[in-house]
């Protein structure tokens, strides 16, 4: 009964937030270390390593390993709460989008996650990243809050403010984690960031899109 529950919930969620969500739950799981809880779930897996995941250019071009073009994508790190903390914010606003802004737009959804990718990839090449997948959930994040700039949030009760405000909230949240984050919005560094990449590729679809879309009437799906 509860599998069934289970199962029935799974397959409620829009499918390509349940793509994406389960693979990268899935190469996470496969590369989990040893640590006890995990044993009870996992069986400690370790099927691959994050060696044969990570984003390397040389490896793609010169050796033909294309898989990881993908797979820099799939891997957050071991299970922790970074690694929580990313999964909760990548399935709420992937799922949000898909069934809002995005409701029966799959194949624009689809466009806007490869649109996404293909800008990540290329500026992954002149920055020190090799792993893509935070600066993704982030482009989310940021995408969403686009979409919904009368929507007030609230931070951990502590904070309130217009949801386009969200990803420098968040920002400030890693900031006092301790992670190193070096805000240019136009990627013209060796040194910009996650954050840089999620919101100079949302910029340009936002330019493509959104923009000739209400210049020209809506861009087909």
């Amino acid at each position: 009964m509860a599998y069934q529950t289970f199962q029935q919930e799974y397959l409620q969620i829009p499918v390509v937030t349940r793509t994406y969500t389960t693979a990268c739950v899935l190469t996470t799981a496969a590369v989990v270390s040893k640590k006890p809880v995990l044993w009870i779930f996992l069986t400690q897996l370790e099927l691959i390593t994050p060696f044969q995941l990570y984003f390397n250019p040389d490896l793609i071009l010169k050796h033909y390993q294309v898989w990881r073009l993908v797979t820099s994508f799939l891997f957050f790190g071991p299970v922790g709460f970074n690694f929580l903390f990313n999964m909760i914010f990548l399935y709420r606003y992937c799922r949000m989008l898909e069934e809002g802004s995005f409701r029966g737009r799959t194949a624009d959804f689809v466009f806007m996650f490869l649109f996404g990718g293909l800008l990540m990839t290329i500026f992954g090449m002149f920055v020190s990243l090799v792993f893509l997948g935070q600066a993704f959930t982030i482009m989310l994040v940021y995408v969403w809050s686009r979409r919904n700039t009368n929507v007030r949030m609230n931070f951990f009760g502590l904070l309130n403010f217009q949801a386009p405000f969200l990803p420098w909230v968040l920002m400030g949240f890693s900031l006092l984690l301790g992670n190193s984050i070096i805000v240019d919005l136009l990627v013209t560094t060796s040194q910009a960031s996650q954050w840089d990449m999620c919101i100079s590729s949302w910029r340009m679809y936002f330019l493509t899109n959104q923009v000739v879309a209400d210049g020209y009437g809506r861009l087909p799906s």
